[in-house]
């Protein structure tokens, strides 16, 4: 098993971004069927500043979308974990929690497992007092998740980001809160 992991899950290790995971996540973000619901497919360059943001954000806040591995075989299967998002909203800014995986690794739970496992890490380790998420509407599976890991629905809106795109603009919010006040 890998000793750089952070935290684990059953069947998932995360951890902090290496150079290695670079190709792969090119990979997975040149996937047609991964990114339908995102408006457009990341260059090399565009997944490779991704990475540096997250190993920044890392450093500097004790969270990212982690790098994921199966720990039976410490295979690389994509990103779950936490974000700061900072774009124009009556909910930003927020930590949101958030997944991309080889579709390979689809239907198996590990979605689900993972964003569990971040929930508990933001709460546990973190402090955090409340994590969101957002969707496009027309993206069920990720909407499954969400409520899979007991997350409330809050409100539609239509996200500042997506204005131009007719099929995704239209987005669900999602929190959940950690910390009893």
């Amino acid at each position: 098993m890998n000793a750089n992991y952070i935290f684990t899950s059953d069947r998932l290790g995360f951890r902090n971004w290496e150079d290695t995971d670079l190709e792969k996540m090119i990979l997975i973000n040149s996937d047609k069927d991964v990114m339908r619901f995102f408006p457009f497919l990341p260059s090399a360059k565009q997944t490779e500043d991704f990475i540096e943001r997250m190993k920044n954000q890392f450093s500097a806040k004790g969270y990212c979308y982690f790098a994921v591995d199966l720990l039976d075989s410490d295979t690389f299967i994509g990103f779950i974990g936490l974000s700061e998002q900072n774009y124009k909203a009556d909910f930003t800014p927020c930590i949101d929690i958030g997944w991309r995986l080889n579709k390979m690794h689809w239907n198996k739970g590990l979605a689900t497992e993972g964003a569990k496992a971040c929930l508990e890490y933001g709460r546990n380790n973190l402090n955090l007092p409340l994590i969101c998420a957002v969707a496009s509407q027309v993206n069920e599976n990720s909407i499954k998740v969400m409520n899979k890991i007991g997350m409330r629905y809050r409100k539609n809106f239509e996200h500042p980001n997506l204005l131009n795109d007719n099929r995704l603009k239209d987005c669900v919010l999602y929190d959940k809160k950690l910390q009893s006040k």
